[in-house]
């Protein structure tokens, strides 16, 4: 986290210098990330794009994109693409929802707010993508699959839904509950994940975080608030806790976590981050994307401006196999109508990491002497002769991204899988990690890792999510209503409640409470009371916690006047 602090620390002062109508300043990276070994970055996992069709210089963009390999993605002369990700539909084929605008529009990029979304097709997942339908208005689209198998194209201000794939579509708006908390600045740019149950996460582009039982009923705000320097209420974000230009968030789920990458579109530089539960993150060091990721087995660099809007493909366990980024060859504002210039939208390739047990059923302490974890074979990766043992090591994410952890005493087969036995001692597990990484090097010298969930961990757990309390006079002082709801996926258990409210500086306990069994979405109303403590016309700072004896307790702050 220290490394982490550092970095933002320093974006704080190159944003207060910087002039914010441009579109590109250099952001400089702590000293320290030099000592990341490969891997530890998420940009590592980017693999060279494969060579389709035929490398030419017949095609619009400046010198820094030229030649290039024009089958890659989507592209043509008439449109300037943007955004948009892929899925595999039950045609067999690939589909990339992807919108656009016509490169000939007298504002050039500027047009973007009057884009037109796509169903492209292809044979494969890297192109080239050719439109087969033209969907309707719209603007950053991400595609999901509902529970019942509904496809729901997510567009700024609405969604379009289909049965299958292929349409027909029809437009719909979502409802969204703010529940008490602040509206982050900027509630679009959506990107969502399914969560076990067939619910979903959704943050915006502020990094508020939302869950929706169904995926297209009512999405509740559950972002938690905090108190900053000047005593405002500040909520805080999936996104690093330091001053960015943070957008562009891409979240996915796979069979260990939920990873969330948000780019910094002035610094061009973007933060990967990982969850146990979608609502508290734990940063990794190192850069997730940085332009100059585009390149080809023989070194060529697609030199693209700017990298944006990226979006995963998943395999079967969730696992990101390919990203896919919007791409520009100039500054957005160079970009006028009717010249050499555009966007497209371009695949590349990523490391897949492989799947990883923990076989030890005891959670991972100081004394813990060693770690046993089984590495699967698939389908083309064989542990047994696919791996540079001698390079592994195990442990904790952080100190593995930086040549540490675990290395290993042992290894032994079983069936087709291998189980590899790692040193453990002189571990450190935070106590909020849910999570192990191994890192290192295929028998080809290549790219190796993975992550495993710590025994011990619960990833399933309940949601307590309260509102603020309503307030009304009675003869003795007040009556609190507080509505409670359990956004979890599973019931949880009586819990706690404690009121708080902030006067002359001080914060005074006003109520605290029980909170009875919940099941998922299920909600309750706690009935408290307190003594005469609040003046009239006054506004006051309130607390709502729950669990408050919790590591992790759920907080709301907000402003009441209780004596109108």
């Amino acid at each position: 986290m220290r490394l982490n602090f550092l970095f933002f620390a320093l974006l704080t002062f190159f944003v207060s210098i910087v002039d914010t109508n441009a579109q590109t300043t250099e952001r400089p990276r702590p000293a320290e990330w030099s000592n990341l070994v490969f891997g530890g970055r998420f940009m590592d996992r980017f693999l060279p794009m494969p060579n389709l069709g035929q490398l030419t210089r017949d095609a619009w963009g400046a010198d820094n994109v030229l030649p290039r390999y024009t089958d890659n993605g989507i592209e043509n002369r008439k449109w300037s693409f943007w955004g948009g990700n892929i899925k595999l539909g039950e045609d067999g084929k690939y589909h990339l929802y992807v919108c656009g605008w016509p490169e000939s529009s007298p504002k050039g990029h500027n047009e973007w707010p009057n884009s037109t979304v796509f169903n492209a097709v292809s044979d494969n997942s890297f192109g080239p993508f050719v439109v087969k339908d033209t969907i309707g208005k719209g603007h950053n689209p991400e595609i999901f699959k509902l529970k019942d198998g509904r496809y729901v194209l997510y567009v700024i201000d609405g969604y379009y839904i289909a049965d299958g794939c292929n349409g027909p579509w029809k437009y719909g708006k979502f409802e969204f509950l703010n529940r008490d908390r602040q509206l982050i600045e900027g509630n679009s740019n959506f990107t969502f994940a399914q969560r076990e149950d067939g619910s979903y996460l959704m943050i915006c582009r502020g990094g508020g975080q939302w869950f929706s039982q169904t995926g297209l009923s009512a999405y509740n705000q559950v972002t938690g608030t905090g108190i900053d320097s000047a005593k405002k209420i500040t909520p805080l974000r999936a996104y690093p806790q330091r001053p960015g230009n943070f957008e562009d968030p891409v979240v996915w789920r796979d069979n260990v976590q939920y990873n969330l990458i948000v780019n910094d579109w002035l610094g061009r530089i973007a933060v990967y981050e990982r969850s146990r539960d979608g609502i508290h993150w734990k940063i990794e060091s190192g850069e997730a994307y940085i332009p100059g990721v585009s390149k080809h087995e023989d070194g060529t660099v697609e030199g693209w401006w700017k990298y944006e809007r990226l979006k995963i493909f998943q395999d079967k366990y969730g696992r990101a196999t390919q990203g896919n980024f919007a791409v520009i060859d100039v500054e957005k504002k160079f970009d006028q109508a009717s010249d050499i210039h555009s966007s497209k939208n371009i695949g590349i390739p990523l490391t897949v990491g492989r799947l990883l047990t923990i076989l030890d059923k005891e959670p991972i302490t100081a004394n813990t002497k060693t770690i046993k974890v089984k590495i699967t074979a698939e389908e083309g990766f064989n542990p047994q002769t696919d791996i540079d043992i001698s390079s592994l090591q195990f442990g904790e994410p952080e100190a593995v991204n930086f040549g540490k952890g675990g290395r290993v005493i042992k290894t032994e087969k079983m069936g087709a899988d291998l189980i590899v036995t790692f040193d453990a001692r002189g571990n450190n597990f935070p106590e909020d990690e849910f999570a192990a990484k191994m890192l290192g090097k295929t028998s080809a010298g290549k790219l190796l890792f993975g992550y495993a969930r710590l025994p011990g961990v619960n990833f399933m757990e309940p949601l307590l999510s309260p509102l603020l309390p309503v307030i009304t006079a009675n003869s003795n002082g007040f009556n609190l209503k507080v509505e409670v709801q359990n956004l979890g996926q599973v019931a949880s258990k009586n819990a706690g409640i404690k009121i708080f409210f902030t006067k002359d500086d001080k914060e005074v306990k006003v109520a605290a409470g029980k909170i009875s069994s919940l099941k998922p979405y299920e909600k309750t109303t706690i009935d408290l009371n307190c003594n005469k403590l609040f003046d009239a016309g006054v506004a006051y700072i309130f607390k709502v916690v729950v669990n408050p004896e919790d590591k992790q307790p759920v907080v709301l702050h907000g402003k009441i006047t209780p004596v109108k």
